[in-house]
């Protein structure tokens, strides 16, 4: 992978909080991260449900609208901002 030679690094921000997936099931955004080769912005997600392992997936990926049964819907939806930051999605 060719690594990003921008000496500026992409910090755009993503609320944490819940968010509901287009198929229907709800996860939890903890923050975003660099890929440490490409320097790709991530997002820093787990779902909330069964073993709530955390994933990571490209910012851009995270924030797309795609066609779902004959609509346009976003990937991930926002369903409830964490106004507490410190509090909620910590990683403990």
């Amino acid at each position: 992978m060719k690594k990003n030679t921008n000496p500026h690094l992409d910090h755009r921000s993503l609320p944490k909080g819940k968010y509901r997936h287009y198929k229907g099931n709800e996860y939890e955004v903890l923050g975003t991260a660099y890929h440490s080769e490409t320097e790709e912005l991530m997002v820093l997600y787990r779902p909330c449900y069964g073993d709530a392992a955390l994933w990571v997936r490209p910012f851009d990926m995270f924030n797309e609208l795609l066609s779902f049964e004959g609509r346009v819907a976003a990937r991930f939806k926002l369903i409830e901002e964490y106004k507490n930051q410190s509090k909620k999605g910590s990683l403990k």
